[in-house]
This record gives C-alpha cells, structure tokens and sequence, in this order.
C-alpha cells in the first residue's frame, strides 16, 4: 500500500502548463541552475512532494538531522526575503566587480559572460517575489564536509524533484553574511545551521542540457589523471570551459 501511494503522489497534477515528470537519468542531466522565475505561486500539492522528496535523501546513521525551513508569503516569510535579497545584492555587487563581470568578452552583450552577468542582476534584483524560498539546516555534530553529506543530498533530492514537476530552482550560499539575523529572524536553533538557500519557482525559461567538463578531465581510473578510458559520454553532449582547469 505505501509503495502504491508514493507512486501515484510524486506524479504531477495534470495542468496544461507544467511539463511532464522526466525520466530520472534525463533529469539528472538537464537539472539547470534556474534564476529567473514567474510570478506563480506553487501549489501546496506540489511544494510537499518536492519536500517529500528532499526528505527522503540519506543522512549519516540515518540520524535525519536535516530540516527544511520554507519561506512562502507570511510575515516571517517576506521579512526573510527581504533580509536575503539585500544580501544577494550585495555579494553579486562584489563578485561583479571583483570577478571582472563588465571587462573582456563582458562588454559584448551578446557573449556568455554577458549573459550570465544579466540573469545574475535579475536573480537578486527580484529575490522578493521568488514564489519559495527554502532554507535547508543541518544540525551541526562535526562541522565541515561531514555534516554537509546529511544535508546536500535533500537539497539535490528538492531541486530534481522540483525539476520533475516543471519548477525550477539553484543552491546559492549568499545567505551567510546575515546567517545571524536570519537565525533570530526565524527562531533557527543555534545548533543547527542554514546549509544553503535555496529559490524555486517556475521558470521563465527552460530546462535543459547541463554543460560541463569532459569526463575525460574529470574521471580518472585507478591512480590520480588515470586514462578511463570506459567513461564514455552519451552521444551529443555538450560541454564548457567554465572553472578551474584539470591539474
């Protein structure tokens, strides 16, 4: 019976406008950082099966010491945004600046920097009207990447679960220069801490295929920059130079 039931309540409501649940591999390979979002709410249905299924991921010792704290429209709620937004604003501001967002190819509108740099002010120019805003907290054992593997599987559960049902989202980390005031803002236990902050809504564009690296320089076999020579890459993909060169 529950199996019967998971199945039949992670499918999508049937509305015109929201794309179909992909298959899981497709998902995984088209889950895009999505920034720009409508002014549509999501529905109450929709938001407990993508936090249902952030739930579900694995914690250490299957403690469950994650919880998922979730920002709509209340008083709190639109406090917090706007505590967010001023923080994302600021921390784009620097990273445009120190980053060299406007020099180089950025002076060319058209140029992939460019582009990025205007979906970038979007994104924190309109942080307030983000239909959803979670905040994912962790309670804190053992500090640094061990605490972080209880609590960044559910967030990317939440953002491949929001994906299924036409939604869209990105995990961000600009909450932390207010992290404090968020803490008192939303009565978050001092031994837990805010992992990420994670916007969702449906998006003003589109899923699609995610472009990275080759496999070739991220996938080494058996020793350290080792050929592997098996990692073949589906057919079509698409890749970036983006980030740090392979060493």
């Amino acid at each position: 019976m529950t199996g019967r039931w998971i199945t039949a309540n992670l499918k999508p409501m049937p509305e015109p406008t929201q794309s179909p649940t992909v298959e899981l591999l497709e998902g995984l390979a088209t889950t895009r950082a999505i920034r720009r979002y409508t002014d549509d709410p999501i529905p109450d249905d929709d938001l407990a099966k993508i936090l249902f299924a952030a739930t579900r991921a694995p914690t250490g010792s299957n403690r469950q010491n994650f919880r998922f704290l979730v920002l709509r429209d209340g008083e709190v709620a639109t406090a917090a945004k706007r505590l967010l937004g001023e923080s994302f604003r600021t921390g784009w501001a620097e990273k445009r600046s120190t980053d060299g967002y406007e020099a180089g190819s950025g002076q060319d509108l058209s140029s992939p920097k460019a582009r990025m740099a205007a979906t970038m002010q979007h994104f924190v120019d309109n942080f307030e009207r983000t239909p959803v805003v979670v905040l994912p907290c962790i309670r804190v054992r053992h500090g640094g990447l061990i605490d972080g593997a209880s609590i960044y599987p559910g967030c990317q559960n939440l953002l491949l679960a929001a994906r299924g049902l036409g939604y869209g989202g990105v995990l961000t980390g600009w909450h932390s220069p207010v992290e404090a005031d968020l803490r008192e803002l939303c009565a978050i236990p001092e031994d837990h801490a805010i992992a990420a902050t994670i916007p969702l809504g449906r998006p003003q564009g589109n899923h699609g295929p995610v472009r990275r690296r080759p496999m070739s320089e991220l996938v080494f076999d058996d020793v350290w920059g080792g050929d592997a020579s098996w990692a073949i890459e589906p057919s079509g993909t698409q890749h970036t130079q983006a980030g740090p060169k392979p060493t």
